[in-house]
């Protein structure tokens, strides 16, 4: 399996270096963001032996499982929320990541705040926005994002670096790469986390500072988690 993983990485960052020499950019300007949920602690062990250390993880639960051990072996690490954070799990969540990608109402933004306080532990947040309106989707409606940035960097003070958003999938990507590069920009936020194993290729085109990859990288998930987000 390791020899598979270390495949799929290699030809990854290769379609990402393609795609940012495409778009006039430099590879080193797009982060991959290995998405390991539902994986096993041994895959992700393959991958960081593969030169891998940037991780997303959907569930804290989930990455309190796997990846403590993982740190020790690998302290530069890097592990990335990207999946909905219940406010019940702030702790844990601002223990344990490295950064918080799923910034997405006031409540929880207020949690981490708290948190972050108390701890002193002021982690990079993305706002996710939640480009299609979909209502079975976490996010900030594009309306609302303006509002809630504001607020979130200056009655909170949270270290807000930039936007995620995950596409409708049945919808092509690119106007709401498009979207979110422009709330970005009229916020001079730097992070734009954009793009999966389908559309990676397409966010970079559009300025995706972030590429967030899973099945090409792990193979595919079962069904049940795929249709889980």
């Amino acid at each position: 399996m390791e020899e598979v993983i270390a495949a799929n990485l290699a030809a990854v960052r290769g379609r990402i270096e393609a795609a940012a020499r495409g778009a006039g950019r430099s590879a080193d300007a797009v982060t991959l963001v290995a998405v390991s949920k539902t994986k096993p602690a041994s895959a992700v062990r393959d991958a960081l032996a593969a030169g891998q250390r940037v991780f997303g993880e959907n569930r804290v639960q989930e990455a309190l499982e796997k990846f403590p051990g993982l740190r020790a072996e690998f302290p530069d690490l890097v592990l990335h929320l990207i999946g909905p954070l219940q406010t019940n799990k702030v702790k844990e969540a601002v223990a344990h990541f490295d950064v918080i990608e799923t910034v997405d109402r006031p409540r929880l933004a207020e949690a981490l705040a708290r948190e972050m306080t108390r701890t002193g532990r002021h982690l990079p947040c993305l706002i996710e926005v939640n480009t299609g309106e979909e209502p079975q989707k976490a996010g900030v409606h594009p309306a609302a994002a303006d509002a809630f940035i504001t607020d979130c960097r200056d009655r909170l003070g949270l270290r807000i670096e930039g936007l995620m958003c995950v596409p409708p999938h049945d919808e092509e990507p690119s106007p709401h790469f498009a979207l979110l590069r422009e709330i970005a920009r009229r916020h001079s936020l730097p992070v734009l986390s954009m793009g999966m194993s389908a559309d990676f290729e397409t966010a970079i085109r559009f300025g995706a500072t972030h590429v967030r990859v899973g099945t090409a990288i792990f193979g595919a998930r079962p069904a049940v988690q795929m249709a889980a987000k």
